[in-house]
């Protein structure tokens, strides 16, 4: 309960930036933009402190951990990679433009008899 109790405070805290925002003079820039950042630094220190928040954190903590494990590929690699790619997918466009003409031929040329 208490959770949801934070939760309805950060969207009102936002809420509160937003209007802020457009109350305050057009001449007042910074402190219009002042204005909608502390309604979201105010709404994340809230959600930061419910349960749901504190697990967020826990989940982002563990994707950095696991992104630091990741074997990143090297450019020659990269390099090969990426040519194999390009070079299926020639020899696939070549296949079905083989097979488009194929058919057309079969269809115009010896079942309809629509020669050109």
């Amino acid at each position: 309960m208490v959770d949801k109790l934070k939760f309805v405070l950060a969207v009102l805290a936002v809420a509160a930036g937003i209007a802020g925002f457009y109350l305050l003079a057009p001449d007042a820039s910074l402190l219009r933009a002042a204005s909608v950042l502390g309604g979201l630094v105010v709404a994340v220190l809230l959600v930061w402190t419910t349960t749901q928040g504190r697990q967020l954190v826990s989940f982002a903590r563990e994707s950095i951990f696991e992104a630091r494990k990741v074997v990143w590929p090297t450019r020659k690699e990269t390099v090969q990679t990426t040519a194999m790619v390009f070079v299926f997918v020639l020899i696939m466009a070549i296949f079905l433009w083989l097979t488009d003409k194929t058919l057309e031929w079969v269809m115009y040329d010896l079942i309809l008899g629509w020669k050109k």
